[in-house]
């Protein structure tokens, strides 16, 4: 396993900063001493953002880029370079949804999501390694559950999900291949209580919003922070999200008759506030959290024992241990005289 600087000692690119995991992740970063470059196509919001984590001690540059344009996303990396003299952590998460069945969305809009949550990773992916090669550090891909499962309705998120699965999938093996000082994690969030619905093009006669369980975005920024020190190859937040990938899994069946359970519990009462979203142009931004309906979880302790497998089998030894004691003792009482 290759070393990794701490926090303090990184430059981390964070794409999709603007708003939601990516804002939560650059507060976070910055809090822990990293400095951070902030990136997404709204310019003003990300220059607000950095002057907000430089009042608080922090070190921040901001660059406007639309990460479905590779020429914008090498201009990341070298603002990256000439500011900090380069970066340890590259962190995709730029990313859109549709809300609506397959068939009623527009080709220009399936492409232009495409072009965002799939392109921007790739050009973000190929142009990090090459830095990332001489120096060493960790390459972060923003997946989904949907990078394992399919959602009625947002079917072409869960494409470029998937889709973003296999090809770093594919580059991991080819970095290994050849030994470069490269660390690459998926993150598999569950539903995360940030702006997305409202940000997302919407083709249904109802306000969207995310399936339960729904979690709050610190916890995807703890899960990525936590991989730009400690490398690991996958991780899902939250529990909810594995036990439907588990569920999918063993009974592909009985998880496809849970369609319009799914499609309900992505619409809310109200009707339609901004149709149009984000997809082509940017929306408002500079808000981490969304405006989830219920209960939003504020942890997952599926993923937190996941991060700390030790740690957990520790406990849960001690916790066995304990009961066997307790057993062995309730069956001495237990014996005749």
């Amino acid at each position: 396993m290759h070393h990794r600087k701490k926090l303090r000692d990184q430059v981390i690119v964070i794409t999709g900063a603007s708003s939601g995991i990516g804002l939560a992740t650059a507060r976070m970063a910055a809090q822990a001493g990293a400095r951070v470059v902030l990136a997404a196509r709204s310019g003003d919001t990300l220059e607000r953002i950095a002057k907000e984590i430089e009042s608080q001690g922090g070190h921040a540059i901001a660059v406007a880029a639309d990460v479905g344009k590779r020429a914008d996303v090498q201009a990341i990396a070298d603002r990256a370079i000439a500011a900090f003299g380069g970066f340890d952590t590259w962190v995709n998460v730029a990313g859109l949804t549709i809300y609506g069945p397959l068939g009623k969305v527009t080709d220009a809009d399936h492409e232009r999501l495409l072009q965002t949550n799939l392109w921007g990773t790739v050009y973000g992916s190929l142009i990090a390694v090459e830095h990332l090669r001489e120096r060493g550090g960790s390459l972060i891909n923003i997946g989904s559950v949907a990078s394992d499962l399919a959602f009625p309705f947002q079917g072409m998120y869960c494409a470029s999900k998937h889709a973003i699965k296999g090809f770093t999938d594919a580059l991991r093996m080819e970095l290994v291949h050849e030994g470069a000082p490269i660390s690459v994690t998926l993150i598999k969030p569950t539903s995360i209580d940030t702006p997305l619905p409202h940000r997302a093009r919407n083709y249904m006669d109802h306000e969207p919003m995310l399936p339960p369980p729904v979690y709050r975005p610190e916890e995807v920024a703890h899960a990525i922070l936590h991989a730009a020190v400690h490398p690991e190859r996958d991780i899902v937040v939250g529990g909810g999200g594995k036990a439907l990938t588990s569920l999918k899994e063993f009974s592909p069946g009985a998880y496809d008759l849970l369609a319009p359970a799914i499609i309900a519990f992505q619409k809310r009462s109200e009707t339609p506030r901004d149709p149009k979203g984000a997809l082509h142009n940017p929306g408002q931004d500079g808000e981490a959290h969304g405006d989830q309906p219920g209960y939003v979880r504020r942890t997952s302790t599926y993923t937190r024992a996941s991060l700390h497998p030790a740690a957990t089998a520790i406990r849960i030894g001690l916790g066995l241990a304990a009961t066997a004691l307790v057993a062995s003792q309730s069956r001495r009482r237990r014996r005749p005289l």
